[in-house]
This record gives structure tokens, sequence and C-alpha cells, in this order.
């Protein structure tokens, strides 16, 4: 079996910083993009950003120049570091994995989801 689990939401005030953090476990063959989504209130999920398997990245223009995602391949693990964080970016910050599991297709994993509320 394949879990994608995060980590590291929380409540923080307007201007300041948080880390998600995303581990991949389990019966893994490969990893392609891995990114991060989220739901604010009454709204759709979103995509914020993305790396794929060799580091290319792509970002929401809402949150250029304020998150830089990154991964460590190695520990099947991608990141979210979030800066400058306006109470507009709170939401539910979800995982996504693009993984080739030992048995079985490429799909999309899903995490349980991480709150982050910023508060004004």
């Amino acid at each position: 079996q394949v879990q994608v689990v995060e980590s590291g939401g929380g409540l923080v005030q307007a201007g300041g910083s948080l880390r998600l953090s995303c581990v991949a476990s389990g019966s893994i063959f490969s990893i392609n993009t891995m990114g991060w989504y989220r739901q604010g209130p009454g709204k759709q999920r979103e995509l914020v950003a993305e790396v794929t398997s060799g580091g290319s990245t792509n970002a929401a223009d809402s949150v250029k120049g304020r998150f830089t995602i990154s991964r460590d391949n190695a520990k099947n693990t991608v990141y979210l570091q979030m800066n400058s964080l306006k109470p507009e970016d709170t939401a539910v910050y979800y995982c996504n994995a693009a993984i080739l599991p030992i048995r079985g297709p490429l799909s999309h994993y899903w995490g349980q989801g991480t709150q982050v509320t910023v508060s004004s």
C-alpha cells in the first residue's frame, strides 16, 4: 500500500511563515510529480504548486514570490515553504503525488490535508 501524509500546518499571523511537509511511503517504485493543493472555505480545490521528479516547478500566480516548493527524492518528500502569508491563504492544504507502485498502475494519491489559518 501507498500512503501520503502531510504535516506542518497551523495558525500564524499575517506576514508570518509556515513550512509544510509531505512524505510518501509504502510499496513505491517511483514518484513523478508531487504537488500541493488547497481548498479554502466555500472554494474549490486549487493547485498551489507542483514539482516534477527532475525539479521543474510550477506555481499559482497568487503565491509566486511568496511560496517555494521543493522535494527530496531520496526521502520521497515534498516541502512547501510559505512566506508573507495572507489571510486569503487560509485553507486546508493537500499533498498530491503521482506514484507508480511496485504493483499496479500509476495513480494520484492524496494526503488527508493539513489546516493553515492566517489571522489578520
